[in-house]
């Protein structure tokens, strides 16, 4: 299976706890990483934003990305989030087996 890296950014601790814990909970994610605010600059509606956001480093799998999307979509607080996978190219077989056992579908358990 095809391990992705999922980034997202959420404007504040709390929303982006409560949307790292439904994916997991949900197994569409491994691991939610909630990073340290950063300042984001943008463009946003002709006009230039300076926010501070909250980074989320989203664990999945290929197969749970479609899932995964509609879920972060329907849970953000953001008209238009940022949701960019990239694919996992390298990294420790044990981890990325992991990443693959957590995110596999409740009847899919043996």
């Amino acid at each position: 299976m095809d391990s992705l890296l999922v980034v997202t950014n959420l404007p504040d601790r709390e929303s982006a706890e409560k949307l790292a814990t439904l994916l997991v909970e949900r197994r569409l994610a491994a691991c939610v990483n909630i990073l340290a605010p950063c300042s984001s600059v943008y463009r946003w509606q002709g006009e230039i934003r300076h926010d501070e956001e909250h980074p989320l480093l989203i664990k999945t799998v290929q197969d749970r990305y479609a899932e995964l999307e509609a879920s972060i979509r329907a849970n953000h607080p953001y008209e238009l989030p940022e949701i960019i996978a990239v694919p996992m190219i390298h990294g420790l077989p044990a981890y990325l087996r992991w990443v693959e056992a957590e995110t596999r579908d409740h009847d899919q358990q043996a």
